[in-house]
């Protein structure tokens, strides 16, 4: 049965958007997703379904995500195979000691990427940016909290986006490992 990553866009940061992840799990069983593993209280599903297409279950789980939990948050989903190119075609990971101050920025549709390229503009020294085909990626050697391309990113650039840093995708792919061994 193919694995999924299910990565939620903006949720348990500060008050706003609370979405215990006990609660998110027994939902996604409901939803008749197998396997379904959490990662971290920021939204990371991992989970298992016979059939469907990433776009298709991103919709499914938001939906469920605003009726039953009252929560409306946006869901972009990828194959354990999208995962899989994601972390491959990072070209910034090796020049990253610090992979809190890498991120990575998916998309649901690769279409949506070339809109982040204005993003490349906002990095001073010591930042790189890269849209690569399959996911954006910033490296802030001097901190997120500082950096105007991260601000941008996080913020209405990349408003079809939803990040993790690069420790937490590689957690993901180990966990997507995992679930296919």
């Amino acid at each position: 049965m193919p694995t999924f990553v299910a990565l939620l866009r903006g949720i348990n940061v500060g008050k706003a958007k609370r979405v215990p992840m006990a609660e998110l799990r027994t939902l996604m069983g409901e939803l008749g997703y197998t396997g379904v593993a959490t990662l971290l209280n920021s939204g990371n599903v991992v989970f298992s379904a016979a059939k469907g297409a990433p776009a298709g279950h991103a919709a499914k789980i938001a939906e469920a995500i605003a009726s039953k939990l009252n929560v409306d948050v946006p869901v972009i989903v990828k194959t354990a195979r999208e995962l899989s190119t994601i972390v491959a075609e990072n070209e910034l990971a090796e020049a990253a000691e610090d992979h809190a101050r890498l991120l990575v920025a998916f998309v649901q549709n690769a279409e949506a990427l070339p809109g982040l390229a204005s993003i490349a503009q906002l990095t001073v020294s010591q930042e790189q940016f890269i849209v690569g085909e399959s996911a954006a990626y910033l490296h802030c050697a001097s901190g997120i909290l500082e950096s105007k391309a991260a601000e941008a990113l996080l913020g209405k650039v990349g408003k079809a986006t939803t990040t993790r840093n690069w420790a937490t995708v590689l957690k993901l792919q180990a966990l997507v490992n995992q679930a296919d061994a």
